[in-house]
């Protein structure tokens, strides 16, 4: 390729003052190089020498193809100023493709270098380069004023639009476009640029309408007209009437029937909505605009963003699965947002938790304690008490002994036995999901507000049984407003210091009970087990009273009137075992098993005998001891309750 170039070589000594002394300063610059190539590339170096006496602001070169001499101040005056650090500078102007100065063939461009430093501003000698045809050749056999592409080499000056442009140069081969003009300088013309006032090389066009995303007013409905009605710079195929939130679905946090359940945000966004906006809900839930008031249905103008309240309230325990309902008239199909919740009828309380019990070593074989329980009995259906048995590192006891628990009637001062059980040997409960169960909804008029409750277990070793207790308080319709208990046999502290059998004793089991006359239901609630291994022994070998199955018998006014079978209850189908360990575990006792909750005997009583005395006499099967093999042992609590829809006394008790 043959490169025509014009190649200058200047000298100028310039000479100033330092700001430091009065000794002369001379930085020298040279420009020694101008190269002008048939791209339109105009190329010029220079060497500064600066001294070190002044501190240096500024260097470069001075161009234009206006003004001989420009200087720095001439800036407004179609003069470009390049700053360029280093000792050696060198910069390209192009005046084809980048001709900021608008410089026309056969012109006259002017150069010079600066420096300028604390002392002021020093100037290299001056150099005018001519532009002309002349300098311009791409060496592809076809003369500058004939090629349709006069800086691409293009031999076969192919030009498919027929624009005199050749397509190896034409920044739009398929629309004629002489001026190549690209107003905003993406490299695409403005005939061939779906968005040429707005940069955008991609040329996104995602709704295929000729306008590019960046300058389409809708750019997801084919609008080539652009049609803005309003104005708003929103196409009007755009403005589609649309309601949308910040979710699709609401869960609400289990929450106990008819209470409610803190109220959770809604966004609800609108756009092109001039119409009323209707929100609603079932059953269940509610809504509000303001978090006070709350409907099932709620109204209001559209605006930009709303926010909407929705409270839970549950009247039933179940899964609550639903919808919140957006319509407007100017919509085509309803906004649902997923609502969904679950009603509970059960509130727990803690009591005991982790309490270890033992004998020695620290350890205490009971323990009390107040909890806070249910405040309001009014609407309980019933009270399930559940108790879980851990075990310490040194394993629990070895043994399965008598435990109960009692709560404390404050108006008395005596411990009442709401639930018994007989200890797993060396393991815990913890088979159980939530260990032994008792049903002492019969003492809920003692389980109330501030409770005192006391856990006991017969324990020798140091190996402690570690406890926890909790209640779980179901809301319903209980079957009767009112509840007493009064006690009848409160033959409960251990397994011994109860009723001899077998023997002679002074143990009174006869008692007068007197029921009011407004009482609506009344029952007997017994628990009874027993201990020892007396003989003689029963023609099938068992000793009594922990293995000799036994009839016992509950008398009223002297009359036999309810049986308790001290029998077999399933031992060996007991889930809570360790077969592992030490530990007579199937055999079955009389009416109690290692590791289960000795059974509640539950008499009703005729309601002729509400409103006047009754003998209560509890009578043990005739057996004689003969002394050997230890004593025999009946531990044994009654209770009679007494309910009614209007208030009520407990019952009466006399020796």
């Amino acid at each position: 390729m043959n490169k025509a170039y014009l190649l200058i070589i200047l000298i100028l000594m310039l000479s100033c003052v330092s700001n430091e002394n009065e000794n002369n300063c001379e930085p020298e610059l040279f420009t020694n190089e101008i190269e002008l190539n048939h791209l339109g590339e105009l190329t010029f170096k220079a060497q500064i020498l600066n001294c070190n006496s002044a501190s240096m602001i500024r260097q470069g070169f001075v161009i234009t193809n206006n003004i001989s001499l420009a200087t720095l101040e001439d800036i407004d005056n179609n003069v470009l100023i390049v700053n360029i650090s280093g000792e050696n500078i060198t910069h390209t102007y192009s005046f084809l493709n980048n001709n900021s100065l608008n410089i026309d063939f056969d012109s006259i461009i002017y150069v010079r270098a600066f420096l300028e430093n604390n002392s002021g501003v020093f100037y290299g000698n001056e150099q005018s380069i001519e532009i002309s045809l002349e300098n311009f050749d791409d060496d592809d056999g076809v003369d500058f004023e004939n090629d349709n592409c006069p800086l691409t080499p293009n031999p076969s000056q192919t030009d498919s639009d027929g624009d005199g442009v050749g397509d190896d140069c034409d920044n739009c081969v398929d629309i004629p476009n002489f001026d190549q003009l690209d107003s905003d300088g993406d490299g695409i013309a403005n005939a061939c640029d779906n968005c040429p006032e707005i940069p955008n090389s991609t040329q996104l066009d995602y709704d295929n309408d000729n306008i590019g995303n960046l300058c389409d007013n809708c750019i997801t409905e084919e609008n080539q007209d652009q049609l803005d009605t309003d104005g708003d710079g929103i196409g009007d195929l755009c403005e589609i009437p649309t309601i949308y939130t910040n979710v699709n679905s609401i869960v609400f946090e289990e929450t106990l029937i008819n209470n409610i359940s803190p109220s959770q945000e809604l966004v609800l966004y609108s756009e092109n909505i001039i119409s009323e906006i209707i929100v609603s809900v079932s059953s269940g839930f509610e809504v509000s605009l303001d978090n006070i008031s709350f409907y099932n249905t709620i109204s209001f103008q559209a605006t930009e963003s709303t926010i909407i309240y929705i409270r839970f309230l549950p009247t039933e325990a179940f899964s609550y699965n639903s919808n919140l309902v957006i319509s407007n008239a100017e919509l085509n199909n309803n906004v649902n947002i997923i609502l969904s919740g679950s009603g509970n009828n059960i509130v727990n309380y803690q009591a005991f938790d982790s309490q270890a019990l033992g004998f020695g070593g620290g350890f205490s074989q009971s323990a009390t304690g107040i909890f806070n329980l249910h405040d309001d009995i009014s609407n309980i259906e019933s009270i399930k008490m559940y108790l879980q048995i851990d075990c310490p590192s040194t394993g629990c006891d070895d043994w399965d002994r008598f435990a109960n628990i009692k709560v404390k009637n404050e108006v008395s001062g005596d411990w009442f036995e709401i639930g018994r059980y007989i200890t797993p040997y060396w393991t815990g409960t913890q088979v159980l999901e939530r260990g032994l169960e008792f049903d002492v909804t019969d003492f809920k008029s003692l389980l109330v507000g501030a409770t005192e409750l006391r856990i006991y277990i017969e324990n020798w070793t140091t190996k402690a049984d570690i406890i926890s207790i909790d209640f779980d308080y179901l809301i319903g319709e209980p079957d009767f407003l009112y509840y007493q208990v009064s006690e009848v046999l409160s033959l409960h502290s251990n397994s011994i210091d109860c009723v001899p059998y077998g023997v002679s004793h002074n143990v009174d089991l006869d008692k007068s009970i007197l029921i009011p006359a407004e009482a609506e239901n009344s029952h007997l609630r017994t628990i009874i087990s027993g201990w020892g291994h007396a003989t003689p022994y029963d023609p099938d070998g068992r000793p009594c009273a922990e293995w000799c199955f036994r009839t016992h018998e509950v008398r009223i006014n002297s009359s036999p009137t309810f049986q308790h079978y001290m029998g077999p209850i399933g031992c060996a189908s007991n889930p809570i075992n360790n077969e592992q360990n030490p530990g007579n575990w199937q055999p079955n006792r009389a009416g109690w098993c290692p590791g289960m909750v000795v059974p509640v005997r539950v008499n009703d009583l005729d309601p002729f005998l509400s409103g006047s005395p009754f003998i209560f006499e509890y009578d043990f099967h005739d057996w004689t001891s003969n002394g050997a093999g230890g004593n025999a042992f009946y531990a044994i609590s009654t209770y009679v309750i007494v309910k009614s829809n209007t208030e009520i006394n407990p019952a009466v008790i006399q020796d």
